[in-house]
């Protein structure tokens, strides 16, 4: 795949991630994927935007896998260049190919995330989408978000927590570094620590039927709620780089006003 809308990192080398299960390469595939997991994800997240602008010039896909967000980032926010990155060389020759085919264009680059190979402040916003969990090196990788945003640029964040990843299913049948995952709060104290400004009202916790040990068995069919003081299994946020006056970062005028997060 050379060519200048492909780009692969030299420096990669095994062990530098954890490659996915034969049934979660599997699973991307799937209409559940597209509809229940990404596409919910798109609604929320959109619904966090303050100060919604008519288009964002260039968007960035982290761990864009096959590329089935790209299309729904063309539609929704109307970007003058997407770029695709993952560290799997396999699927971005598959999202390289069903971008072709649904006539986008889209660029792509084989790195990891905290390894990006873009221009600093060259971003308007950053679409990482159920890639955190996947990552060992998740502080160096929002340092790279960080440096390759604009001012004010977004951070698009939709991540399953611990309480998920750990869950028996998910051990089952995906394969992810343990050692890494953390709770929603420690994924919101770890993005603001990065530089970035979270206000409440861009905070959601969904908590969808797949995300449960159940899988929402007890609340369709029994009408059995869930626990109001239940650890969280999803958490989608839009964070803010904040904008610089002289040599000092200050917080994004969008964030003040703060309320509660939502909660699915």
């Amino acid at each position: 795949m050379d060519s200048p809308a492909y780009q692969r990192n030299d420096a990669l080398k095994p062990g530098m991630f954890v490659p996915e299960s034969r049934f979660g390469v599997w699973f991307l595939k799937t209409e559940t994927w597209a509809i229940h997991v990404l596409k919910r994800a798109f609604g929320d997240l959109e619904r966090l935007i303050d100060d919604r602008q008519p288009r964002y010039g260039t968007i960035v896909d982290v761990g864009c896998g096959r590329g089935r967000s790209f299309r729904l980032l063309q539609e929704r926010f109307r970007p003058s260049r997407m770029i695709g990155i993952d560290v799997d060389g396999t699927m971005l020759k598959i999202a390289a190919m069903e971008t072709a085919q649904q006539g986008l264009a889209v660029e792509f680059q084989q790195t990891t995330s905290s390894r990006m190979m873009l221009p600093d402040e060259s971003v308007d916003m950053i679409f990482c989408h159920q890639t955190f969990h996947h990552l060992m090196d998740q502080e160096h990788a929002l340092k790279e978000f960080h440096r390759v945003l604009k001012p004010g640029g977004l951070f698009l964040f939709a991540e399953s927590t611990r309480k998920y990843i750990h869950s028996p299913m998910i051990r089952l049948l995906f394969r992810h570094p343990m050692d890494v995952q953390r709770t929603a709060e420690e994924y919101l104290a770890m993005i603001r620590a990065a530089g970035f400004d979270v206000p409440t009202r861009s905070i959601s916790y969904p908590y969808l039927w797949w995300s449960r040990n159940d899988l929402g068995i007890l609340e369709r069919w029994f009408g059995i709620a869930p626990a109001s003081d239940r650890e969280e299994t999803l958490l989608n946020c839009v964070a803010v780089k904040r904008l610089r006056t002289g040599s000092v970062e200050t917080p994004s005028p969008r964030d003040s006003g703060e309320r509660v997060g939502v909660r699915g």
